[in-house]
């Protein structure tokens, strides 16, 4: 059993650069809410869910390795086992992941579940539930998904329901889902996502809202470690960037470890569809 950490450990904390920011624009009126993503391992090719039932399909832009645009190639509406487009809340898709094997699995909000997905139909296939899933808040369940590279998946769900009580840690082995251990909640910010390093290292995106905007934090885990080896990466003031809710965590060619992150505009015109690109550096090797 994983022990959640009571303080946080001391550790060299990487250096976070922000690799490129920018707005992506699409006229169609589907467009927007992202939720969820995945990156391949070249940094190409995107894969992202939204929170009105859309699965999406995108190549993204480099010029020498930095983010430019995005261009969008396929979607499709997320649908149930037996085709048919979900509807209402039940579309709700709030997470995604890729396992070992190149399966995609996203996770919903409302009906708190998570499914096999396939990218190109949008026919998802749900996995089996733990019983704790029936209990979580409407609309604050699996906002996070995550693929170790041993190929279990984890969720936790966004609300821990006490301001000091920690997010319990699910892990599906490919049968059930059990905890496994326990996330630290610090302060007002909650998970939104997270994704796993191919070293086993946990990426948490957090979010928090305040009257001059959005907030986001960034830590890092190590489940392996007695106390987690807890360490924060980034903590946004209110409106630096947008309603941060998806991320993919990837390594380039040159090794580095990349966080591709997406907004959630709620398909409000005073909101965007932002997507911001980090690089974990090692203390020393900023520009």
């Amino acid at each position: 059993m994983l022990i959640a950490c009571v303080a946080p450990a001391a550790q060299t904390t990487p250096v976070v650069q922000v690799d490129s920011v920018l707005t992506w624009h699409h006229p169609a009126p589907w467009f927007g809410g992202f939720s969820g993503v995945e990156v391949n391992a070249d940094g190409t090719p995107l894969t992202a869910v939204s929170d009105r039932g859309r699965v999406v399909q995108a190549r993204m832009v480099r010029e020498a390795g930095r983010l430019v645009a995005l261009e969008l190639e396929d979607n499709a509406p997320l649908k149930g086992a037996e085709g048919k487009a979900l509807r209402g809340k039940a579309r709700d898709a709030e997470a995604l992941a890729r396992d070992d094997t190149g399966q995609l699995y996203v996770s919903f909000e409302h009906s708190h579940h998570v499914a096999r997905l396939d990218p190109k139909s949008g026919v998802t296939n749900p996995l089996p539930k733990h019983k704790d899933f029936a209990g979580f808040e409407p609309n604050a369940g699996m906002e996070t998904l995550a693929a170790h590279p041993d190929g279990r998946l984890f969720t936790m769900p966004e609300s821990s329901g006490v301001e000091d009580r920690p997010f319990p840690l699910y892990a599906f082995d490919g049968k059930a889902w059990t905890i496994v251990g326990e996330i630290p909640r610090r302060g007002p910010f909650l998970p939104v996502d997270a994704d796993f390093a191919d070293d086993g290292t946990l990426y948490l995106l957090e979010r928090t809202v305040t009257p001059l905007g959005f907030r986001s934090r960034i830590r890092s885990f190590d489940l392996t470690a007695p106390n987690l080896a807890e360490v924060t990466l980034l903590t946004s003031g209110p409106s630096k960037y947008d309603n941060l809710e998806a991320l993919s965590t990837w390594q380039d060619a040159a090794g580095q470890t990349r966080l591709t992150l997406l907004s959630d505009d709620n398909f409000f015109i005073m909101q965007r569809n932002e997507v911001v690109e980090l690089i974990l550096a090692k203390p020393g090797s900023e520009d």
